[in-house]
């Protein structure tokens, strides 16, 4: 009977994980649709190609060597497929620990739901660099920020290879909000800073000018999908669902994300509205995220009226921060790096309200290492590609579209002719 009951749990908590994954996998598709629809049309093919490009390239690269260097095991996921699936292995596997609640599934399971989180990374990058950097660049860089720089950050946080720094202050980040998110835009920064600003963004004077996307309702779509795809991000995280304590743990979770969700929407909303006179949605989408960004290092601690007002105040630091960078001219046409940076550091900061295991210096620590590592070495490679290929396409082929230059076809070529 206890090994019935066994199995019963590892299917479920393996078929969970599952279901997570495919949400997370398909925030890939919510990336895309939203920064096709905050780019100009002219460059909506190339925005495309880069989305699935990334997707298959982190599907790779985590495959080949990420998943090793991060959670050790053989290279080419040697060991993922074999016994462990067999009833009396996973019970060996839990009484190792005591039989002590630790969710034990299939560890192929396990590397699916990983590698859908190193997509979510470099989509990031995607939408900061768009609209002037060269398509091979741009996957080049991926080769290496999902086989290489990722992963080994992610081997001191979740791989428990910890580093001094975050080993000794117990750094906690549950789902993501620095592993993932402030990872993905401090690489994103690294790249803006070499790339530099779209050509008429910024006057002589230092004026700025408003480039408006092609297509809101794309991006609006964008930015559903990818609330969607958060519950599998957060909830997923739980990594367990057969008993009633990790359903409740679940269900919390689930709240939690949905309640940051709209606050950061509501925040960004009324703060745009207050400072432009209007209705802003850009701001109102960039604040959802904002808001789900934020949640996302400690869904499974506050309250749900805490977790909205967390939310509240990420949509309104997201708004300022979009400005503020728009100040200092780093051009970033989706507001990624305030989104994923900004506010994430802030979800890292603002654990320890709620959880009494973390303190303020641990999580500022814990974020400093993160930041410190990807950001100088994406500035490394991101340097290397632009002495080797150069970063930028051309003055003439960025006037007339990344999609022409760099993919040969338009994504609207009955409307442009």
């Amino acid at each position: 009977m206890e090994n019935q009951i066994f199995e019963l749990q590892y299917a479920l908590d393996t078929f969970y994980f599952l279901i997570c994954g495919a949400l997370v996998m398909w925030m890939a598709a919510g990336f895309a649709m939203l920064e096709a629809g905050l780019v100009r049309s002219k460059n909506t093919t190339e925005i495309l190609t880069k989305n699935l490009g990334l997707f298959a390239i982190a599907s790779t690269m985590y495959l080949v060597c990420g998943y090793h260097l991060m959670y050790g095991g053989g290279f080419f996921l040697s060991g993922i497929m074999g016994s462990e699936s067999l009833v009396a292995d996973a019970l060996a596997a839990s009484a190792e620990n005591g039989f002590n609640g630790t969710a034990v599934y299939s560890n192929a399971a396990d590397f699916f739901f990983q590698v859908v989180f190193v997509a979510t990374c470099m989509s990031i990058v995607s939408g900061a660099v768009a609209e002037r950097m060269k398509l091979w660049v741009f996957f080049a860089f991926a080769i290496v920020m999902t086989g290489f720089i990722y992963p080994m950050e992610g081997s001191w946080t979740w791989g428990g290879n910890e580093v001094p720094l975050i080993g000794a202050l117990n750094f906690t980040d549950f789902a993501g909000s620095g592993i993932v998110h402030l990872a993905g835009a401090s690489a994103a920064l690294a790249g803006v800073l070499l790339l530099g600003p779209r050509k008429g963004k910024y006057g002589k004077n230092g004026e700025i000018r408003a480039i408006p996307g092609a297509n809101l309702p794309l991006a609006a779509l964008g930015t559903f999908i990818l609330w969607l795809g958060w519950f599998g991000f957060n909830g997923g995280s739980v990594l367990k669902l057969g008993d009633i304590a990790s359903a409740n743990s679940v269900a919390i979770v689930f709240l939690n994300t949905n309640a940051a969700a709209a606050g950061g929407a509501i925040g960004a909303l009324l703060l745009a509205r207050i400072i432009f006179g209007k209705a802003d949605l850009t701001m109102l989408l960039n604040g959802a995220l904002a808001g789900l960004v934020a949640i996302t290092a400690g869904p499974d601690t506050p309250t749900p009226l805490l977790a909205t007002i967390f939310g509240l105040i990420a949509g309104v630091i997201v708004v300022l921060s979009i400005l503020a960078l728009d100040k200092i001219k780093i051009d970033d046409p989706v507001g990624a790096i305030s989104v994923h940076g900004v506010c994430g550091l802030f979800g890292l900061l603002i654990v320890p309200i709620t959880n009494a295991e973390t303190t303020f210096l641990g999580q500022l620590g814990g974020a400093a290492v993160i930041f410190v590592w990807v950001f100088v070495t994406s500035l490394i490679v991101w340097g290397i590609l632009k002495a080797v290929m150069g970063l930028r396409i051309s003055e003439e082929e960025e006037y007339e579209g990344a999609d022409l230059s760099e993919c040969g076809q338009e994504a609207y070529p009955e409307f442009v002719n």
